[in-house]
């Protein structure tokens, strides 16, 4: 689909059985439930999103085990001695990508954000463990897109894969949040 199909069939977007929502996109929801939550009961959206970041990774980790379990998303041909054959994935050995995406989006950047919780001032800092975690899970993601084969008939961006691409957005988004949030990091007054 290109854009100009959901400009004149808006209703289409919603229309998730044909495709399924990748997490990029997800991430959208997220926030715009978190400001809805967070405006309708006068709350600190960053408080919010703080909690949610934290846990975030543990859904990561068991999304990337069920894609893994499941055969889908695989990646690149390899020689690699841990290589595996999927069963939609052709005859040539591939990375179990799933699995290292399950890694470092699930266990590392769990303990990444735990680390700026339990042993910096970052709970008493509202926007700090968020951006810790979107700098974090966009690292992550272009890691792992490293090893990941593109999916079939998705275009590139500039040559890069959409995880790729839209993870460059969310390591930056990440980085100014940490930046704001961080007083060691902003200008003196």
């Amino acid at each position: 689909y290109k854009l100009g199909f959901y400009l004149a069939n808006p209703l289409a977007i919603l229309t998730l059985w044909e495709g399924g929502m990748s997490f990029h996109g997800g991430l959208l929801g997220v926030i715009a439930a978190i400001l809805g939550f967070a405006l309708r009961n006068k709350v600190d959206p960053f408080m919010l999103s703080d909690l949610v970041a934290i846990v975030t990774p543990i859904g990561l980790f068991f999304g990337r085990l069920a894609n893994f379990i499941n055969g889908e998303l695989w990646g690149r041909t390899t020689d690699v001695a841990w290589a595996m054959i999927f069963p939609h994935g052709g005859p040539l050995p591939r990375h179990p990508s799933q699995l290292y995406q399950a890694f470092f989006e699930g266990v590392v950047l769990f303990a990444v954000v735990f680390a700026v919780w339990r042993w910096t001032d970052g709970r008493r800092r509202p926007g700090l463990l968020t951006g810790t975690f979107c700098a974090g899970y966009g690292v992550a993601r272009i890691v792992g897109e490293v090893f990941r084969e593109p999916d079939v008939g998705v275009n590139l961006i500039l040559g890069l894969s959409r995880g790729t691409f839209y993870s460059i957005f969310l390591v930056a988004a990440g980085l100014l949040l940490i930046a704001w949030k961080s007083p060691a990091l902003r200008p003196k007054a």
